[in-house]
């Protein structure tokens, strides 16, 4: 994104994991953070999910690099399902949601309800900045967060920073692809939705066939 990236430093990671652990334990809530980890050498763009306990569930790597990102990542491999309480959950990272459907039918597929979309979306100069979620005028981003929810029927919960003119805000999409909710534009602040599991049944990811299976 054409801005300095400091070198990887393992023991800064480690801490900062577990300083949100500590604090993800205190509250009782479940976190899905942005991050990354040095795996054999290699550096992953990554998220990381805690319990609400405070343990550590796992990694969801990103897979699919956006082409910019080619000199400083590796790509992660293999995808999977988190839970905490009843909820059964996933995580595509920032350019794999947008562009490959198949990030979040994956873990759909696999009992996911709700696939988490971290990313980070800054204004470009000239680019359009929208004031309506899913503005025909602006770019396909937000109309993709609609179909990742309505092709797979599972909630979609798209999360960016709040920046000035950011042609995405946080959102989160219905199983049937309609809006639950946004978040205003550039405007800071801890948007909540009240999600209900059982519309959240993966009927359409379920019926996806393989080309093999159509043959």
């Amino acid at each position: 994104m054409g801005k300095p990236a400091p070198p990887p430093d393992p023991a800064f990671l480690e801490h900062a994991w577990s300083a949100i652990a500590a604090a993800a334990a205190k509250a009782a809530v479940a976190v899905i953070l942005g991050t990354e980890r040095v795996v054999n050498g290699a550096l992953l763009a990554t998220a990381l999910v805690v319990h609400r306990d405070g343990t550590i569930a796992g990694f969801q790597d990103k897979v699919q690099l956006d082409p910019s990102e080619d000199g400083l990542y590796s790509p992660g491999s293999g995808r999977q399902v988190f839970e905490t309480g009843p909820l059964k959950f996933g995580v595509a990272i920032c350019h794999e949601g947008w562009r490959y459907p198949e990030t979040v039918r994956w873990p759909v597929r696999h009992g996911a309800h709700i696939v988490f979309h971290p990313h980070f979306h800054e204004a470009e100069p000239g680019s359009y900045v929208p004031s309506s979620f899913a503005d025909p005028a602006n770019s396909f981003h937000e109309k993709a967060v609609l179909c990742r929810a309505a092709e797979n029927t599972c909630y979609f919960a798209t999360v960016n920073y709040a920046s000035a003119g950011s042609p995405t805000t946080s959102a989160v999409a219905r199983p049937d692809g309609t809006l639950l909710c946004y978040q205003p534009y550039g405007k800071e602040g801890l948007l909540v939705a009240d999600i209900d599991l059982t519309a959240a049944t993966g009927l359409l990811a379920a019926r996806c066939r393989s080309i093999s299976d159509s043959n």
